[in-house]
């Protein structure tokens, strides 16, 4: 009889250390992250949206949002500095699609965690992404408020522009060659929502010429900041006369660090001010 209660109590011990391990190990996964380096801009952004600004411990050369912040510089554009990132002693490193994979698995293999965020496709996976950057470091909440938020203005500019669809528009990211936004693109969205045709929308790669942008003949030109590049862009298509935006005025230069920048509120700033450029 006491050789049964013994082994009864055993199991019993044995059931509850093996559920406490449990509970100790989800606890621990759901902990939020508080030493991270973000390898892109927009991360580093986000995470300023977030007000989790504090929890940033390393970023990239290119991150506009930590400037005098005193944050470290791990990396430029593309190239990690991975072993400053290592002996920064982060928990999570947030990379995106652009990171070099070597760099990846090296910093992996160290036991860092490394969240790999690609480039998004559309402004709900924007907000998507936005939401899991929210998880990571226990900011759902505030998330969530931002995202409802940009939702809202988002459809209220979708309704405004419902009845407005016979225009079209040639948004340029680059130069030397020319460089369109393509669709399946985060800035493609930007056209669709304003219910405006792209005139890309069937170019199988980015670069375009002169030519092929004449002949589509775009009632809007945007153009995102390259330097004074951008600003001999806006001149050289204004020398095309026979253009509709240039007879229409509708060449516009739009800040890069807000357009090309995929979070919620950037992208909602970009539309409103592109919705606001087409009415004067």
């Amino acid at each position: 009889m006491y050789t049964v209660v013994r082994h009864s109590l055993c199991f019993m011990l044995k059931n509850i250390f093996f559920f406490l391990s449990i509970i100790t190990t989800f606890a621990l996964q759901g902990q939020p992250y508080t030493r991270i380096v973000s390898l892109a801009p927009s991360f580093t952004q986000s995470l300023y949206y977030l007000e989790a600004q504090d929890n940033l411990i390393g970023c990239t050369s290119y991150c506009v949002a930590a400037e005098g912040d005193n944050k470290e510089i791990v990396s430029s554009a593309v190239k990690a500095n991975v072993e400053k990132i290592i002996s920064l002693k982060p928990d999570l490193v947030l990379a995106s699609g652009l990171t070099n994979p070597k760099d990846i698995e090296l910093l992996r293999k160290v036991g860092i965690k490394v969240e790999i965020i690609y480039s998004p496709e559309s402004f709900q996976e924007i907000c998507d992404q936005f939401m899991h950057m929210a998880q990571l470091v226990g900011r759902t909440e505030k998330a969530n408020k931002v995202i409802a938020e940009s939702r809202y203005t988002v459809q209220k500019i979708v309704e405004k522009n419902r009845s407005n669809t016979k225009r079209r528009m040639f948004f340029q990211i680059g130069a030397n060659p020319l460089f369109a936004v393509t669709p399946n693109t985060f800035m493609d969205d930007y056209m669709t929502l304003l219910g405006i045709e792209n005139i890309s929308k069937n170019a199988k790669q980015g670069a375009v010429t002169r030519e092929f942008v004449i002949a589509h003949n775009p009632d809007y030109i945007f153009i995102a900041t390259m330097g004074v590049v951008g600003e001999e862009e806006q001149q050289t298509w204004s020398r095309y006369s026979n253009l509709k935006a240039t007879q229409k005025k509708q060449i516009h230069i739009i800040d890069s660090d807000i357009a090309c920048q995929p979070t919620p509120i950037t992208f909602v700033q970009t539309l409103k001010l592109m919705d606001q450029l087409m009415e004067e």
